[in-house]
């Protein structure tokens, strides 16, 4: 017997016992999938025939097919039994066995292909002429202030647009909606709408007021020069500044100080510091006097300015007051409180010794509750990290274990993640409650945030079913770790619904898995939706300093282009969204022709048309 044949049996050996366990997946009781929508049955055995597969570890096996010149089973999402059975006739002709037929409940690697294609079009809306992939823009009251901006970005090739109920208003939710409807029937073109419902977001409560500081700079270049002078407005109590006013700030004071301005007048003061510094009047613009400055100030309650010319003065009263951040660093102690008073920084004496520690409200008081001694606290997107040392019935005592290497400022509505602690909390708040019925009205899909067990999935359909809405779009916001570790379960029981889709929320995502287990988690995402036939949103940062700043970095080029294995690809705002929108659209064209999923097409290459050597 040669040694290729031999080896063809013996792969052939593996391979069956890979296939039972794979049949063996498939649920006896046929109630199970009583439960799933009749259109997504086949998709859900061959999730389950998936997650059979992926519970062995088959990468020695998949080195010796590939030796052999077979499919490796390495873009068997779509289509596990007909992949297995397409490897088990080369190695039965490889070894001189019968051939198999493929049974006819198995789905072929085109039908796997097409469902997904379904359910994409289901939710996404069709899929535009010469583009796989879908753009999907976040939308917000900045957006609902430029006219015609809705109007181009679905001209320039956005398809679905994302409106966070977290942010604004009805008032501005339903500006939104009526710019997209227009922009529709204008342009004859389709755009869908998600509108994401907050969840039970934890967030820093608020803090103490600091005291009163108004601050202006100027623009400098590289070598400290002014290029561009720090401009304020002046205007008297009760005045009110224009909406498309320039300046940076604005300065009310006594009328009759204001009423007594000319051009070119120049005012003098004393900020907080104890600086001289000057103010020169250049326009007026409405009730409001604009003056430069080429110097940085700070002025608080009390500052006197001087007119010069007139020798009339006026005193600063009524500054507004912010909040006082908390300055942390490593090692510090702070508090976690189930209360929202007002939180502070830590109380010191003379030799800077801890009389109190610093202290911050949780907006959801009920994660106290889940935190327990060792477990992990992130603050901030992750910039603070933090170790539960210290549990009380209201207060969670934490050690700060990683700030930035100047310290970390906390401030207040900053996000909170606990990603090992277990969370009770209900998916849906009141306020989620009340904003489903305008989005069961207005949207094409509504985006369940911080979804975590299957029951949350059930409340949502719960609700929709009462509202009349069963058909609605339901998108999955995959940004925990628990939503990650109970992808599956999510997956089954949104199969109940028709149109169903997932978000990878990439931003608290790595925030909760670790920044360096990101790459890992979407992959498996993409793997396991791709299983399911179910459409997925690549989203967060996605050309983000392009959008907001107008120029990408290369990193972020790289990741839209991955992002070609996903059906939609997410866009956030920024004053150039839609020159993000044109680069992401060019990136999709040229990336399609290389990249379909997991698989490579080879295109004709044209870049190395000439012989390597000289």
């Amino acid at each position: 017997m040669s040694d290729e044949l031999a080896k063809a049996q013996r792969l052939l050996e593996q391979l069956d016992g890979l296939r039972d366990s794979v049949a063996r997946a498939a649920p006896a009781d046929l109630d199970v999938l009583s439960m799933i929508h009749p259109s997504h049955r086949l998709s859900a055995c061959n999730l389950l025939h998936y997650l059979a597969l992926r519970r062995h570890e088959i990468r020695p096996f998949q080195e010796e097919l590939a030796e052999l010149g077979v499919s490796s089973l390495g873009r068997a999402e779509s289509h596990v039994s007909a992949a297995l059975l397409a490897v088990r006739r080369v190695l039965q002709h490889l070894s001189g066995a019968a051939p198999t037929s493929l049974p006819a409940s198995a789905l072929s690697f085109f039908e796997g292909r097409k469902l997904l294609a379904h359910f994409a079009t289901r939710l996404l809306g069709r899929k535009p002429p010469s583009r796989n992939v879908r753009i999907m823009v976040t939308l917000s009251n900045d957006e609902a202030k430029r006219l015609g901006l809705v109007r181009d970005l679905i001209e320039l090739g956005t398809n679905c647009v994302r409106i966070n109920c977290a942010h604004d208003s009805p008032e501005t939710w339903i500006e939104l909606v009526k710019q997209v409807r227009s922009s529709e029937k204008e342009l004859d073109r389709s755009c869908r709408i998600l509108m994401d419902l907050g969840g039970p977001k934890l967030r820093t409560g608020p803090l103490e007021p600091g005291p009163p500081v108004l601050r202006w700079r100027p623009e400098r270049n590289r070598l400290g020069q002014v290029i561009r002078p720090a401009l304020i407005g002046l205007c008297a109590e009760g005045a009110r500044p224009p909406s498309d006013l320039e300046a940076q700030t604005v300065v009310r004071l006594s009328a009759d100080f204001v009423q007594h301005l000319l051009p070119s007048d120049e005012l003098e003061l004393k900020d907080a510091r104890g600086a001289f510094r000057r103010l020169r009047i250049t326009a007026r613009q409405g009730e409001v006097w604009l003056a430069e400055s080429h110097s940085s100030a700070y002025l608080t309650d009390g500052t006197i300015l001087r007119c010069k010319r007139s020798g009339l003065e006026a005193e600063l009263l009524g500054l507004p007051t912010s909040e006082e951040p908390i300055e942390l660093q490593q090692g510090d102690e702070l508090r976690l409180t189930r209360s929202l008073t007002p939180g502070r920084g830590a109380i010191r004496d003379e030799s800077d010794r801890v009389l109190e520690p610093a202290f911050i409200g949780c907006t959801l008081g009920e994660a106290i509750s889940a935190l327990r001694p060792g477990l992990q606290v992130l603050i901030d997107d992750g910039k603070i990290q933090a170790i539960v040392r210290q549990m009380t019935a209201d207060v969670a005592s934490l050690e700060i274990t990683r700030v930035p290497p100047k310290g970390a400022k906390l401030r207040s509505d900053r996000g909170i993640n606990l990603p090992e602690a277990h969370l009770s909390l209900p998916s849906l708040t009141r306020k989620d409650l009340e904003d489903l019925k305008f989005v069961a009205e207005h949207a094409d899909m509504v985006g369940l945030s911080f979804v975590q067990r299957p029951e949350d999935i059930s409340q949502l359909q719960e609700h929709l079913h009462r509202l009349g809405k069963t058909d609605l779009g339901i998108v999955l916001k995959i940004e925990t770790r628990r939503g990650f570790e109970n992808l599956p379960s999510l997956l089954w029981a949104a199969m109940r619904s028709e149109a169903v889709g997932v978000m990878i929320a990439r931003g608290d995502l790595a925030v909760e898995v670790g920044y360096e287990r990101l790459a890992e988690v979407q992959e498996e995402i993409l793997w396991l939706c791709e299983a399911a036939h179910l459409p997925v949103i690549w989203a967060t940062q996605v050309l983000e300093t392009l959008a907001k700043q107008g120029l990408p970095s290369r990193a972020e080029i790289t990741d839209a282009a991955m992002s070609e294995r996903a059906e939609c690809v997410m866009l956030n705002k920024g004053p150039h969204i839609q020159q993000a929108v044109t680069v992401l659209d060019s990136i999709l064209r040229r990336m399609q022709a290389h990249q379909t999923k997991k698989t490579s097409m080879l295109r004709q290459l044209h870049s190395w048309n000439q012989p390597p050597w000289p």
